[in-house]
């Protein structure tokens, strides 16, 4: 579900499309929480088959929640990314393997330094298949962070609820301002080769 607070639709930075477009006849869409949505978006905007991305808010319990809004924690709303992609060039299978291995899932309502209810690892599910493959991969990666010695897995799976968009100013922001602040970082523990990769 995609909520705006406006009519108005910016550009994307990097694919010069519309932001807020639902995703295309025969594309898919993902939305992920790894803690602050800068790099996660990079990071997503950078592969190949992903045909859009945009940063926002999920999983929360008030509407058109401001970038402030969120920050104070009161609105139970996630930092996270929207994905639109060409699954016939990119699995949701190869996504969540990126998900897994980019931060630590263990970490609760934090992320390395990033500390409050908006910086947890959440994953929102469009529908049946990716709700099957997400939880599936979540057992799957926490019995290889308990083959290492690390915590267990914090993140939340979730059923579609509305998305809000971030500020403009935040949109692609690490196209915009190279230099700004990453906060990514995984555990080094690699999550298992999608079968779907080998085909792509």
């Amino acid at each position: 579900m995609m909520n705006r607070k406006d009519e108005t639709m910016t550009t994307h930075a990097i694919f010069n499309r519309p932001l807020g477009v639902q995703a295309p006849h025969g594309f898919d869409q993902a939305v992920f929480g790894m803690g602050c949505y800068w790099g996660v978006e990079r990071l997503f905007w950078t592969q190949r088959g992903v045909w859009l991305t945009e940063v926002g808010f999920a999983g929360g319990n008030t509407t058109s929640p401001t970038y402030e809004d969120v920050c104070t924690g009161q609105t139970g709303h996630a930092e996270v990314v929207r994905v639109i992609f060409d699954s016939s060039l990119i699995s949701y299978e190869h996504l969540l393997r990126l998900f897994w291995e980019n931060h630590d899932p263990t970490q609760g309502d934090r992320q390395g330094n990033d500390r409050g209810s908006q910086y947890r690892s959440l994953i929102m599910v469009f529908n049946a298949s990716q709700r099957a493959a997400a939880e599936a991969s979540r057992i799957d990666y926490g019995n290889r962070l308990a083959v290492e010695g690390l915590g267990k897995i914090t993140t939340q799976i979730i059923d579609e609820s509305p998305f809000w968009p971030g500020p403009e100013s935040h949109q692609q922001y690490l196209e915009k301002n190279p230099d700004g602040y990453c906060g990514l970082k995984g555990t080094g523990v690699e999550a298992s080769m999608p079968n779907a990769d080998q085909n792509l």
